[in-house]
């Protein structure tokens, strides 16, 4: 089934699609705990709303994140073309250990939308996007073989991991993950879409599914599911090692090959893929998932943690790039 979660006045609805119609899902306002109440009453209640749900036209809403708020969201680094682009400008060949581990930064599950208006990182003029799979946990646990954690898997969505890059790049020099260079906004949706739906296209690691992106109506990115290394599966169950995952968390891809600005600019240069500006409409795709449409727009001003010319210059020196002399 393929459910979506939307605006009605100032309150969410769920609904399951059925063609160019939303049959709407009675006395839902968030998926989160249909998915916690397990396969079984999330199907059930799919169902009902298929055979007497009140009926909206699918183009008349504008959908939100499926979950309002997910448990927590981890973002992983599992597209072999990107991982290997990004080490290659910096001089590096691939790490063998990314081949045995699956690594992943928590982002902020507080800063999820879904179609609409995304604001710029406070502080960046270097806004991309990121064009990326997410798996929802179905069925949590601890210590999951990958095997179990397949079977976990509730449904997937879009996602658009969006980047503050300067932001990120002055962090991340400082030995520590991305954090505000990331958590102002990330994309999912539009629509929730449970396994069987696409599971004809099955393919290697991921399913024979095109990932696009463009700005503008201009193509930016272009990949295909299962060119992705890590399964979700394999994602989930090194998740869970040591530790616990739970219904609703959410599990992002990374990045596909082609699938950021960053990435496409050092291959193609800053003048045919420049950064994202207040106004440019970013459209993430993925086949049998959706289009994620959002606009940008301005960020927030940054408030100082300190005064100006206190010790610390938080908010006043000129970032530094890398390869650029400190001066």
């Amino acid at each position: 089934m393929k459910f979506v979660r939307y605006a009605d006045g100032m309150s969410a609805r769920v609904g399951v699609v059925d063609g160019d119609l939303v049959r709407v899902v009675d006395g839902v306002a968030d998926l989160l705990p249909l998915i916690e109440a397990g396969e079984g009453e999330l199907l059930a209640a799919g169902r009902t709303a298929l055979r007497s749900g009140t009926a909206v036209p699918l183009p008349d809403i504008v959908a939100l994140s499926p979950i309002a708020t997910p448990p927590t969201v981890r973002d992983f680094y599992a597209f072999e073309q990107h991982v290997r682009a990004g080490r290659a400008w910096r001089g590096l060949e691939m790490d063998p250990d990314w081949y045995e581990l699956p690594v992943f930064y928590f982002s902020n599950p507080y800063a999820v939308t879904g179609c609409g208006p995304v604001a710029m990182t406070p502080g960046a003029e270097r806004f991309d996007f990121e064009l990326e799979v997410a798996a929802v946990v179905g069925r949590g646990g601890r210590d999951l073989t990958a095997k179990d954690a397949e079977h976990a898997i509730a449904g997937y969505c879009v996602l658009n991991d969006w980047s503050g890059r300067d932001v990120q790049q002055r962090e991340m020099k400082l030995s520590m993950g991305p954090v505000k260079g990331k958590d102002t906004a990330t994309s999912l949706g539009p629509y929730f879409v449970t396994p069987d739906e696409i599971a004809d296209f099955r393919e290697g690691n991921g399913y024979r599914l095109e990932m696009s992106c463009t700005v503008n109506d201009a193509p930016y990115s272009r990949a295909v599911w299962s060119n992705i290394h890590w399964s979700f599966g394999e994602m989930i169950a090194y998740a869970s090692r040591g530790a616990e995952v739970r219904p609703g968390d959410v599990i992002g891809s990374g990045t596909c090959g082609t699938g950021c600005i960053l990435e496409l600019s050092r291959t193609h240069g800053s003048a045919a893929y420049p950064w994202l500006r207040p106004g440019d409409e970013v459209v993430a795709a993925v086949e049998g998932l959706g289009e994620l449409r959002n606009t940008v727009t301005e960020a927030v001003p940054v408030v100082p943690l300190r005064a100006r010319g206190a010790t610390g210059q938080e908010g006043g020196s000129r970032p530094r790039f890398a390869g650029e002399a400190a001066r």
